[in-house]
């Protein structure tokens, strides 16, 4: 382990190179079913000597969650406004009204799992050998999900099924190593759903948890039960640096899996599991 870079952090408070390397990461890996939350987990601890701790992750994921509000901002716009008026009017409810129904539906689990299940989430799930094994075990849904996926179905098609399963398949993000977008996405892919579609969905519904998620987890941050304190400007940056590449990712996330198999990306999760394990067991990495 580097002593020097071991030595810029103190074990409670992060600083500013581990805060703008975590949040260059954050937004690299958010849209990608790398899984965010593992790479953070398992990249402090590597160079930093230190769990940044999951409220850290939570705010600095508001950065990657504005990087949709501007990137989606039409869609946005288009299902609020049809939500709006469907709700005044049940003449005008139509597909995207009901799209703002999908989106509230597909919310609620994750939001029920994550608010019982906090203590949990950030003292015992953040451990590094379910870390790796996850990343490692659900890289094989995303193989099953493209190999059994019929991958044939529009947006037009979406339905409040597809919203329910989605949204439960989200809860499973909550587990550093599974990856949200992974989740939600495998379970599109399952469900019959084009990739592009199952992207674009997964993160319009991801975008409720996740706000709902760092703003809960706000004044955490700076106060960690578990992991380290970081300061208002720490966090103010680190989301900013988590908004412009998180921005990038999107869209190259979406034009990728237009061309290419959702099984690429276990071709990465599972060397990468594999090499955490293998440095757990060495004790160059601590659970």
């Amino acid at each position: 382990m580097n002593s020097e870079l071991l030595a810029l952090v103190s074990p409670s408070t992060m600083s500013w190179v581990q805060v703008i390397v975590l949040s260059i990461v954050q937004g690299l890996t958010e849209f990608l079913p790398i899984s965010s939350s593992g790479h953070l987990r398992i990249i402090s601890s590597l160079f930093f000597g230190a769990d940044a701790g999951a409220s850290f992750t939570a705010v600095v994921q508001l950065g990657t969650e504005a990087a949709v509000l501007v990137y989606f901002a039409r869609d946005i716009y288009t299902i609020l406004r049809a939500w709006f008026q469907g709700l005044a009017n049940p003449k005008a409810r139509g597909f995207h009204y009901r799209m703002g129904w999908m989106v509230i539906l597909g919310t609620i689990p994750v939001g029920v799992v994550g608010f019982l299940g906090k203590d949990i989430i950030r003292e015992y799930l953040r451990n590094m050998w379910i870390t790796a094994a996850v990343l490692i075990a659900f890289s094989f849904v995303f193989i099953a999900a493209e190999y059994y996926g019929k991958k044939t179905r529009s947006y037009e098609e979406l339905s409040f099924r597809d919203a329910l399963i989605m949204g439960l398949a989200q809860c499973l993000a909550l587990i550093p190593g599974v990856s949200r977008s992974g989740g939600t996405i495998s379970a599109g892919l399952f469900l019959g759903l084009d990739r592009e579609v199952a992207a674009r969905f997964s993160f319009l519904l991801a975008i409720p948890a996740v706000l709902a998620s760092g703003l809960f987890s706000l004044g955490d941050a700076f106060d960690p039960q578990a992991g380290q304190a970081a300061t208002g400007m720490q966090l103010f940056v680190g989301t900013a640096i988590a908004f412009a590449v998180g921005y990038a990712s999107i869209a190259w996330l979406l034009k990728f899996v237009s061309h290419h198999s959702f099984s690429w990306f276990a071709a990465y999760r599972i060397p990468a599991g594999l090499a955490v394990m293998a440095l757990l067991a060495s004790g160059v990495l601590q659970p």
